[in-house]
C-alpha cells in the first residue's frame, strides 16, 4: 500500500491580489518538494471536480448560488477583507473537495493506505453559508459528512492542527454526534473563536488554545493530556486531518514557534491512533502555512511520514 497524492491543475486558477498570503506560489513550492526522488512511490491522482450533492452535504443551495455569482469575469473581486475570488476560483474550490472525498474513497475502499490531497484554497473557515478567511467551502467537514453519510461510518474525526482555529468546520460539524472535531490553534488571534467551552451540541468538538511564542514542546504535551486521550475514547473509523503547516515558527501570520520535527512527531502520533482504530485510514487535507520554505519543507514531513506509515 501507498499514499495516494490528490491534486489538480485549477489550484493554479485561484488568483489571489499581489502580497496576499494564500498564493499560487504555495502550491507551486509544495509540488516542487513532492517532485523530489523520495516522493516517487507516491500515487498521483487527479482530484475530481464535486457535484452540487457534496456541497450540499454541509452547505444550503443558498452559498453554492452566492459563491457561482460573485466569481468575476476577470480580475480578482474580495468577499471580505481577507477573501477573494478570480476566474476559476470556484471549480479550483470544487476541486479541492472533490480531492477529499476521492481521498476518502480510496482510502475506505483500500486502494491506499493514506492520502494527502494538495489543492486550494483552504476550506477550515468556511462556515453554512460564509465564505471567509480565504475559504469558500467546508472542505475537510464536507468529508467527513461524506464518510458518514456514504460509507455508512459511525464516528469520523477531524483533527485541525492549523494556527489559525478551524471556526468553519467546528460550525459545519456542530450538530453532528457521529463526529468529532479537535482543534489546536494559537489564542488570541484571528478568527477569535475556538475557546474550551466550545464544545459542540453534542460534546463533539474540543478546542485547544496555544499562546503566542509556545513552541512544540506545550503542544506534544496538550495532545498527549488531552487530544490522543479522546481520540482512544471516540474511536474513529476514520482519521481527517485539516493540515495547516502556519503554526511554524516562520510563518507570517502568527506566533507559535512550532518546527518540523513537530509536525513529524504529531502526524506520526496521529497515524499510530489510526493504526489502532481506523485500520490505518487518513486522509488529509491541505490548509494553511504560509511562509513558502517553511511550507514546503512542513509538507514533506508531513507527506514522508504517510509515506512510510502507509507501507
Amino acid at each position: 500500500m501507498t499514499t495516494a497524492l490528490f491534486s489538480h491543475k485549477s489550484s493554479w486558477n485561484h488568483i489571489t491580489p499581489a502580497g496576499h498570503a494564500e498564493q499560487v506560489a504555495r502550491i507551486e513550492h509544495i509540488q516542487a518538494t513532492l517532485r523530489d526522488a523520495q516522493f516517487d512511490a507516491l500515487d498521483r491522482r487527479e482530484a475530481p471536480e464535486c457535484c452540487d450533492a457534496d456541497l450540499l452535504l454541509c452547505h444550503p443551495q443558498s452559498h453554492l448560488d452566492t459563491i457561482t455569482a460573485a466569481e468575476p469575469i476577470s480580475g480578482t473581486v474580495a468577499l471580505d477583507g481577507d477573501t477573494y475570488m478570480s476566474p476559476g476560483s470556484t471549480l479550483a474550490a470544487r476541486h479541492a473537495v472533490g480531492g477529499c472525498l476521492a481521498a476518502v474513497d480510496a482510502v475506505m475502499a483500500g486502494e491506499v493506505g493514506n492520502a494527502f490531497v494538495a489543492c486550494r484554497p483552504p476550506g477550515h473557515h468556511a462556515e453554512q453559508s460564509k465564505p471567509m478567511g480565504f475559504c469558500l467551502f467546508g472542505t475537510a467537514a464536507i468529508a467527513a459528512k461524506h464518510a458518514l453519510e456514504r460509507h455508512g461510518l459511525s464516528r469520523v474525526a477531524v483533527v485541525d492542527f492549523d494556527v489559525h482555529h478551524g471556526n468553519g468546520t467546528q460550525a459545519l460539524l456542530w450538530d453532528e454526534p457521529r463526529s468529532m472535531f479537535i482543534g489546536s490553534h494559537q489564542n488570541p488571534l484571528w478568527p477569535g473563536t475556538g475557546m474550551q467551552e466550545e464544545t459542540g451540541a453534542n460534546d463533539n468538538v474540543m478546542n485547544l488554545p496555544l499562546p503566542p511564542h509556545s513552541d512544540g514542546r506545550l503542544m506534544r504535551a496538550t495532545y498527549e493530556a488531552q487530544v490522543f486521550p479522546a481520540l482512544e475514547a471516540f474511536q474513529p473509523e476514520l482519521l481527517i486531518l485539516s493540515a495547516g503547516f502556519d503554526a511554524h515558527k516562520d510563518d507570517p501570520l502568527a506566533q507559535l514557534e512550532w518546527i518540523e520535527e513537530d509536525f513529524t512527531w504529531l502526524t506520526q502520533k496521529l497515524c499510530d491512533v489510526a493504526d489502532q482504530h481506523c485500520g490505518g485510514r487518513v486522509v488529509s487535507t491541505l490548509e494553511g502555512g504560509y511562509d513558502l520554505n517553511a511550507l514546503a519543507a512542513s509538507v514533506a514531513a508531513h507527506v514522508g511520514v504517510l509515506m512510510e506509515r502507509a507501507k
